[in-house]
């Protein structure tokens, strides 16, 4: 009698053993297609320790899923952050299935190229910002349009770095520039007048250095 409820017992335990086998068989193949992995081989060994090996690839492949997945949602957000502020495109990318360590390995490089592309236009437009604010103070110009005023506020991060916000910086700094080359030609052409009239009517040369 015990020796038959001990065989049942183990003929349970079998029954039980083969079944999470297959369970643990079929999740394998779903994640092996998920993941775009080669089909996975079990070594030959006994029921039990099939069942366990079988058991902990589940659980590794599992975690390579989820650590793919958030990888792939922390790389969307700071796409959309960077395309926000560039006025740029988001990264085709199939955000239903499982992405691969290829796409993700190039969604790091364009992230990251994105990140480049920010510093870059970033020091450009503080460079020229710097630029500009001098010249108006120079030529006592108010910020008289929306660009203008958006140029010179204070919040730099609000400012948008597209590629048309950038010509449009350069554009007006060399508008500014013009104007300052302008006004400087003008004042040379009077000041070269002034120097003509002083002679032919023969300022005395303190009264010049006074009106200097």
């Amino acid at each position: 009698s015990l020796l038959d409820m001990m065989v049942a017992e183990e003929e349970s335990l079998k029954e039980r053993l083969l079944k999470s086998i297959a369970l643990c068989r079929k999740e394998l193949d779903t994640l092996c297609r998920e993941l775009q992995l080669g089909p996975f081989e079990t070594e030959e060994s006994t029921i039990l320790q099939m069942e366990k090996n079988l058991r902990t690839c589940v659980e590794v492949l599992q975690k390579q899923k989820q650590d793919r997945k958030q990888e792939l949602k922390a790389l969307q957000e700071q796409d959309r952050a960077l395309c926000d502020i560039l006025c740029t495109a988001l990264f085709t990318i199939d955000t239903g299935s499982v992405p691969s360590l290829d796409d993700l390995d190039r969604y790091r490089r364009h992230v990251a190229s994105l990140n480049t592309l920010k510093e870059q236009r970033r020091e450009e437009f503080v460079s020229n910002k710097r630029q500009i604010i001098l010249l108006m103070e120079e030529l006592d110009h108010t910020p008289d349009t929306s660009f203008e005023q958006d140029v010179v506020c204070e919040d730099e991060e609000a400012f948008c770095l597209s590629e048309d916000n950038i010509m449009a910086l350069q554009n007006l700094l060399q508008q500014l520039e013009g104007r300052r080359a302008l006004n400087e030609a003008v004042c040379a052409e009077l000041r070269a007048r002034i120097l003509a009239l002083w002679e032919r009517l023969q300022i005395p040369q303190e009264q010049r250095d006074s009106s200097a």
